[in-house]
This record gives structure tokens, C-alpha cells and sequence, in this order.
């Protein structure tokens, strides 16, 4: 059995996950991957591939198997200058190296760790990196100078990509090298418990982790646990030691919890209202939020792209690439409800056009409600940027823009199934039970964001296109018309 990098990192985070994914793979593999997750391994493999075109000379190695590690021997013994992906195997570890750099005047090298982030995590990517050159240097290689390669958040494009601007490589060869006992004893730890045959009994380590943060066998190691509980506590995962106190004494659901347990205002309303079995609801203060609102009444909801390597002219990585818009639109209490939308469909920026359709469809005067303004307030200072003659406008929008969600998030309506969440995804069920995203093709924002790509690109029949453009174009209109909904909702809570 080989223990590779990615199984090493995998065991500092859960060793039983791990254990389960060497001799269970059917249970660790159970689960598709969501849209999400998929999305992020086509991103490090985008930013991966960016990355080597800085290194001329490179020679890249394909698979893993003994090929690949034949090939490794060859071309280093050769001492070709740089190597992408060369294979080193040695006491039972394995590892693919990113990038791999010869020196000839010292006679040694130096190795890349390429991610798709725009910093370097050190819990994660600096043990990742330090398990790698301890194997090199097993291997016999003088590994002089160990450095994590990636994105650079300052940098702006503006014309053809500058990719010595766009990549920042951080030297940290001298936290590599003062980890290298460490990692080496954690390396024969994970080795020992991974050969075990049999399952290693009792819960896993997540135990303690928040829900979001749970590894993928969690359910399987954790049968007593249910699927909502303690571990599904707003902000648990934060609060360390009350997630352990609670675990400790073998406190798992939430009717459990003790009434004397210190928790926060929103932990204590999930919980309460879960043990209740009641909406907690405060009229007068869900009301003062309603004042707030100014007719004609504008329901706006943004749709995005995430680009790590930036698209086009003044985006920086990851900046977020406004694409799409649904509109409803309301003149008067109780009037008519008007649908707009607007779709970009070409590959290129769309944020003139963006901010064109908008000041088309929106007036100068009313409110404009969002799910969570810090995101679109954030979206239209970017436009603005980048589109000055949109400023005044977008800064007037900006300004008259209403969150929605602050009647949840301020804890004015709590119900027990929005489970701790403000999301819009939890609340709508609530709120406007005949309402699902369930029956539409692309049902949460993911999907929806790595949609356009495929819109705007070549690989579609037409009939493939006009499809995808249907429910890109129905899933933001469910989302608009959900606050829609939602503030209907809330109207007959007041009267």
C-alpha cells in the first residue's frame, strides 16, 4: 500500500475517513461529486495548466503508474531542467510533484506547489508541500528551495494575460524545512494506521467539527449521530469548546440540549424553536423592517462566474463575473408583478451590458431588494469600475437596496426547518411551501455560475444551447420570485 500526498493531508484532517477511502472505496465514493466540487477540480486543473506555460522548458510527465516513474528516472538522470508531474515512490510514499527545477550551479532543486487560491493556506498547503520534499529527499534529491505558486489577488488583467503578474511564488523553504520532523513522524503514523486491516472502531474525529466541515464518511463512523443535531447548530463549528462540551456529554440532539447551555441569540432561538415546536416571531420589529420598504418595488437577483484566471480587462482572480439578472417589479401595494431578465450570451465582458439592461428595467425611484446586499452592492461597485458612466446609477441602486434576509438574520422570524440557515434555499420551503427548486435542471447557484461557461462556449448544438439558456434563465426567476413570495409572506404576519 502507498500512502500518496493526497492521503496523508486527507489523514491529518480525518485518519478514519482516510482509512475508508484505502479500504472502503465503495462507501467513501458513494456520493456524487455536487456541481461545486467538480467546479474546483476543473479550476486547479485550469490554474495548474497556466502555471507551467511560465516554465518554457518543461517536460511533462503523464499518469502515475510505472510509465510515469520510469520516465521520472530517466529524465532525472538527465537532469533535464524542469519537470511537471514527475512520480517519486519511496518507503510506502508517493507523490506527483508539481513542478520540479533543476539548478546545475548548485546542483540541486528547487519544487513548486502549484493552487488555485489566491493565498497559501499553512495548515493545509505547507504540509502538503512539506510531505513532499521530505519524500524527495528520501529519494536522494537536494531539495534547496521549496515554494507554494499561486494566484496573485492584486493583479488586474488588462490585455493579453501577464503570468508573471497573475502567479506570486511564495519561498518558504525555512517553514518547510523546520516542519520536516514533524511531517516525517505524521508520514509513519498515517502509514501504520492505514495498513490496519480492520475498520479502526469508534467515531471519527469529526465529532468535534461543525457540520459543514465533516468528512465524507461521517454518517458511516458516526451512526448514532443524527442527520440534525447539535452539529447543525448556527456557528457551532466556531464555537469549539460548547460543540465539545455538548459531545462530551453525549449530548447529540437538539431536544437534549439544556436550557442552562450558553449559547448565542441565534443558537438559542434554533434551538428553542426546534424544542418548542414554534415559530418564534416578533411582529412589531418584522413590521419596522417593512417600513423601510418604497414603492415602485424592484426584486432583483444576480447570477455569477468566479473566474480564477481572469476573463477579460480590469477582472482580478476569482473576481466575480455579473452574467445574468431576473426582475420583478411591483408599482404599487397589491399591483400587478412585471418579469424582466437579462442573459449575456456572448464571450466577452458583459458588464456594460449588465449595468445597460438594469438602467433600463430599474427606476429612479423605490427599493431594490436583494437576498444578502453585501453581494450585489458588492457586484455594482465592480461594475462601476469597470463601466464608469454606470457609476451614478449603480451608486443610486446601491443605495436604495433593501436586504430581505435581514428579517431572518436579525432573528425577527425563526422557524425550526430553517435550521439555523438565513439561505433563502431554507427559508423559501418555509415560507412558500408550493415553491421548489427540486423540479428545476439546475437547482443551487453553482450550477448555475459554471452554466454560462458552457453558454457562451462553442461545444453546444443549438438545440443543447437553447435549453441550457431555459434553465439558466428559470432558475434566477425562481430565485427572484422567491423573495417575491417570501415578502408576501411576511405582509400577512403584520396585518
Amino acid at each position: 500500500m502507498l500512502v500518496s500526498k493526497t492521503d496523508y493531508i486527507l489523514y491529518r484532517e480525518c485518519p478514519k475517513n482516510t482509512w475508508m477511502k484505502v479500504h472502503q472505496p465503495d462507501i467513501y465514493y458513494a456520493e456524487e461529486l455536487s456541481s461545486f466540487e467538480k467546479h474546483i477540480i476543473e479550476t486547479g486543473n485550469e490554474v495548474e495548466a497556466e502555471a507551467r506555460k511560465i516554465f518554457d522548458d518543461g517536460i511533462l510527465i503523464e499518469g502515475r503508474g510505472e510509465e510515469a516513474q520510469k520516465m521520472t528516472e530517466k529524465l532525472l538522470a538527465e537532469k533535464k531542467a524542469t519537470l511537471f508531474q514527475p512520480v517519486f515512490i519511496k518507503d510506502g510514499f508517493m507523490a506527483a510533484v508539481d513542478i520540479l527545477k533543476y539548478d546545475a550551479d548548485t546542483d540541486s532543486y528547487r519544487i513548486y506547489e502549484i493552487k488555485a487560491s489566491n493565498e497559501a493556506d499553512k495548515n493545509r498547503h505547507y504540509y502538503d508541500l512539506a510531505f513532499q520534499v521530505n519524500l524527495l529527499r528520501r529519494c536522494g534529491l537536494n531539495v534547496a528551495v521549496a515554494s507554494i505558486m499561486h494566484l496573485n489577488p492584486e493583479y488586474v488583467r488588462s490585455g493579453a494575460l501577464d503570468l508573471n503578474e497573475l502567479f506570486k511564488s511564495d519561498d518558504i523553504t525555512a517553514e518547510i524545512n523546520a516542519l520536516q520532523e514533524e511531517v516525517a513522524a505524521e508520514m509513519e503514523q498515517a502509514k501504520a494506521y492505514l495498513a490496519a486491516e480492520a475498520e479502526p472502531a469508534g467515531p471519527c474525529c469529526c465529532i468535534y467539527k461543525g457540520r459543514s466541515n465533516h468528512c465524507t464518511t461521517f454518517s458511516h463512523s458516526n451512526g448514532h449521530v443524527p442527520k440534525y443535531g447539535v452539529h447543525d447548530i448556527t456557528r457551532i463549528g466556531l464555537s469549539k469548546k460548547k460543540l465539545k462540551a455538548l459531545i462530551d456529554s453525549e449530548v447529540f440532539h437538539l431536544h437534549e440540549v439544556p436550557d442552562d447551555f450558553e449559547l448565542s441569540d441565534a443558537q438559542r432561538n434554533q434551538v428553542d424553536a426546534y424544542k418548542m415546536d414554534t415559530v418564534l416571531m416578533h411582529k412589531g420589529q418584522i413590521g419596522e423592517e417593512l417600513e423601510k420598504l418604497a414603492y415602485p418595488l424592484y426584486f432583483i437577483d444576480y447570477e455569477t462566474f468566479p473566474s480564477a484566471i481572469p476573463l477579460f480587462d480590469g477582472f482580478s482572480p476569482y473576481q466575480q463575473i455579473p452574467f445574468q439578472f431576473s426582475l420583478y417589479t411591483q408599482d404599487a401595494p397589491g399591483g400587478e408583478l412585471k418579469h424582466s431578465e437579462f442573459l449575456y450570451e456572448q464571450q466577452a465582458d458583459p458588464s456594460g451590458a449588465f449595468a445597460a439592461a438594469m438602467q433600463e428595467m430599474i427606476g429612479p425611484k423605490g427599493s431594490v431588494i436583494v437576498w444578502s446586499k453585501k453581494f450585489e452592492c458588492t457586484i455594482n461597485k465592480q461594475i462601476a469600475e469597470r463601466v464608469p458612466e454606470a457609476k451614478a446609477f449603480l451608486d443610486d441602486v446601491n443605495a436604495r437596496v433593501y436586504d430581505l434576509m435581514d428579517a431572518f438574520s436579525k432573528q425577527h422570524y425563526v422557524h425550526k426547518d430553517f435550521k439555523g440557515s438565513t439561505s433563502i434555499k431554507k427559508v423559501l420551503p418555509v415560507m412558500a411551501p408550493e415553491l421548489s427548486y427540486k423540479e428545476l435542471a439546475i437547482r443551487e447557484g453553482g450550477a448555475a455560475a459554471s452554466s454560462w461557461i458552457k453558454l457562451v462556449g462553442t461545444a453546444l448544438t443549438p438545440p443543447e444551447k437553447e435549453k441550457l439558456k431555459e434553465d439558466m434563465l428559470a432558475y434566477c426567476k425562481m430565485d427572484t420570485w422567491a423573495m417575491v413570495r417570501i415578502l408576501q409572506e411576511l405582509e400577512k404576519v403584520i396585518k
